[in-house]
């Protein structure tokens, strides 16, 4: 927070050698109207902020929505949502804010940087603008750089004109430019018969939509990373569960060790049909007005027992291979990740891979709801 109110107060230190030496005014409110001229440098801040008095040395705003009506004798600074400055300004004018408008001359430099800049007067030095949509009428006297998308430009530039876009670049009829126009662009500026360009134009042709490599390339990463996340997510949750609920993962362990092959053929048949019989029930509910919430419900319980059939999935993969290598019983919260990590990969492999993830969820999805059962309706053995 320090070095943020540091950078704050660096920006808004008078640099204009114009500043006057008289007493500086400082002023804040949430509505804030000043009417009286300032001997000095003038520091505003609100959340609305109008200026249209005199500034005898450099103007500093701080708002939501600003407006600087009144002549400024040096630099103004603009920090805003909606910035305007509509008097002229004697030094340098700088604003940073979403919406920008420059409706005064200025007669030194001009950095204008938002979503949205136009600026109707001429600016005397040079101009820097970035902006999505950027619109300078007037000229400039110096060299010029815009950055944009949408780039508009007219009046007399007495220097280079530099033009970075993404969409088009538009001259206005009558512009004059004493130096270059260089400007890069998917496609050529729009410029007009009766403007003149006394020293040529450089264009080049910058399309910034990817080709099919790089498409690719990039549908690749972000599959990849999709992958990726995904299975560190799976990784986590089976790792917290095996950890945090131990013995319910040994429940479900036990499920495939203490029966016969008849009993584990019975509990994937019964994940089976589950599985296959809730979406067409659900289907059925939610067409009658009186079953919508009861399809609801089960919907989301139906989510809730797919996530973690395929999580306890992982947790038994882990927990068997710990039995076989080691011989120990106990599920620790490194077998859930293990044995996540270890079906993810194989989830990966084509056709077979898909096969054994699935057939292990499916028995996984049937123990789940044995014990489930057991839970809810207890009864002596």
């Amino acid at each position: 927070m320090r070095p943020a109110l540091l950078t704050l107060l660096v920006l808004l230190a008078p640099t204009s050698a114009l500043a006057a030496r008289g007493p500086a005014v400082f002023d804040a409110g949430r509505t804030l109207v000043v009417a009286s001229s300032s001997p000095g440098n003038a520091y505003f801040a609100g959340a609305s902020v109008v200026e249209t008095a005199s500034v005898a040395g450099d103007l500093s705003a701080l708002g939501g929505s600003v407006i600087a009506a009144g002549p400024v004798a040096g630099d103004v600074l603009l920090l805003a949502g909606s910035a305007s400055a509509r008097g002229t300004v004697a030094g340098d004018l700088r604003a940073l804010g979403g919406t920008i408008s420059a409706e005064s001359r200025v007669t030194g430099d001009a950095v204008l940087l938002g979503y949205s800049v136009r600026a109707t007067e001429h600016i005397g030095g040079s101009a820097l603008i970035a902006a999505v949509d950027a619109t300078l009428v007037d000229g400039a006297g110096g060299p010029v750089t815009v950055y944009g998308n949408e780039v508009e430009l007219g009046g007399t530039f007495g220097g280079n004109v530099r033009v970075v876009a993404t969409g088009h670049v538009t001259l206005d009829p009558g512009t004059a430019i004493a130096g270059k126009l260089i400007y890069e662009s998917p496609e050529p500026a729009a410029i007009p018969a009766s403007a003149s360009i006394a020293g040529g134009v450089e264009y080049t042709n910058a399309s910034y939509l990817p080709d099919a490599g790089t498409s690719r390339t990039l549908a690749l990463v972000s599959v990849g990373f999709f992958l990726f996340v995904r299975i560190l997510g799976a990784l986590i949750l089976a790792g917290l569960l095996a950890g945090l609920f131990p013995r319910f993962a040994e429940l479900v362990v036990e499920r495939a060790y203490a029966g016969r092959a008849r009993s584990v053929l019975l509990t994937t048949l019964l994940g089976f049909g589950i599985l296959v019989a809730t979406p067409v029930l659900i289907i059925l509910l939610a067409l009658t007005f009186v079953g919508l919430g009861l399809a609801l419900l089960l919907g989301i319980l139906y989510a809730l027992l797919v996530l973690l059939a395929f999580l306890y999935a992982g947790i038994l993969l882990g927990s068997s291979f710990a039995r076989r290598v080691s011989g120990r019983t106990i599920v620790l919260w490194r077998d859930g990740v293990l044995g996540m990590l270890a079906l993810s990969l194989i989830a990966l492999v084509p056709f077979i891979g898909v096969a054994v993830a699935l057939i292990l969820a499916i028995f996984t999805a049937g123990a789940l709801l044995q014990l489930f059962f057991r839970f809810a309706f207890p009864h002596d053995e």
